[in-house]
């Protein structure tokens, strides 16, 4: 690898402010904030949502499509469409 053309790749600590939940991986993102976990200080990243608290990862997502799209489709455009198109 050719040298100083390559970002620097270090654990980073990513806080999710929606449910106070932090986490550390690597990372090459740039921050200037930093912050103490378990005794050792990383640059720290705020995240609005993160898998901790994202509806889809925690089970909680509700869908809310009662209808079918077929339905839709037919209530949208009736047997006329239907029609027009036969002809």
């Amino acid at each position: 690898m050719r040298k100083d053309i390559h970002p620097e790749y270090r654990d980073v600590l990513f806080f999710d402010v929606s449910c106070s939940k932090k986490f550390v991986i690597k990372s090459t993102i740039k921050t200037d904030a930093t912050e103490t976990y378990e005794g050792v200080e990383y640059p720290m990243v705020k995240l609005d949502i993160s898998s901790e608290s994202h509806p889809f990862y925690t089970g909680t997502q509700k869908i809310v499509d009662s209808e079918g799209r077929i339905e839709k489709f037919k209530k949208k455009f009736g047997g006329s469409y239907a029609a027009r198109l036969k002809k």
